[in-house]
């Protein structure tokens, strides 16, 4: 993924309010980035961009080398299904399913065969550590057993990256560490992670900080 002098100007009223300004980033396959700065700074808009969820005023978003501002919104649509995983600060589970359930969601929106959503849905919940819990409902779950289940249903489909949005934010420390030990671990294994956190002990558990104010990138460590 890269923005290369992306801008988002928003019309408000008479007045032209500028999002990003002329933002330039480049994300490697395998990398885990954390972007930080303060509220209003334009982390979650840019994180709009980087999931093809929204489009730059100016400059160019490349998904693999693509302009997405060319391909159709059927393709945009069949990327954000596929190719990016999506988690929240809210989780954003279905109180009428079960864990595992949530998890097999997007298998089954995207028509996977019955038998892989059956095997790739246990797989998950093992890896978030969560198996005994698949027949359990959210409401029996804590917030950090749901925040592991968002991920789990996140991965449901095979993304190449994972969008993260202040995932820790309404968790305490000891469920936020369990659900960045989950992170840490994917990325060890290859996955792409960009998350966005106004937390810097948390930020600091990434392989690269990216540091924003007032819409522009103003230091990286």
């Amino acid at each position: 993924m890269e923005l290369q002098d992306v801008w988002k100007i928003y019309r408000m009223g008479e007045f032209d309010v500028p999002a990003l300004q002329g933002i330039n980033l480049a994300i490697e396959a395998s990398e885990f980035v954390a972007i930080t700065g303060p509220s209003g700074c334009g982390k979650s808009t840019m994180l709009n961009m980087i999931g093809c969820m929204d489009m730059p005023t100016r400059g160019k978003v490349l998904l693999e080398d693509r302009d997405i501002s060319e391909l159709s919104r059927n393709n945009l649509a069949r990327i954000r299904g596929k190719k990016i995983g999506f988690v929240f600060q809210t989780f954003n589970l279905y109180p009428t399913l079960t864990t595992i359930a949530n998890i097999q969601l997007p298998m089954k929106i995207h028509e996977f065969p019955e038998s892989d959503i059956e095997d790739t849905s246990k797989k998950l919940l093992a890896i978030v550590g969560l198996e005994q819990r698949g027949s359990h409902f959210p409401s029996q779950l804590s917030g950090g057993q749901q925040q592991r289940v968002a991920i789990a249903r996140a991965l449901a489909t095979g993304p190449s990256i994972l969008l993260a949005d202040e995932p820790t934010g309404n968790l305490d420390t000891k469920a936020g560490s369990e659900v960045m030990d989950v992170f840490k671990r994917l990325n060890s294994e290859g996955l792409t992670i960009v998350m966005i956190t106004h937390d810097m002990k948390i930020a600091e558990s990434a392989g690269r900080v990216v540091k924003m104010l007032d819409g522009k990138i103003v230091g990286e460590t």
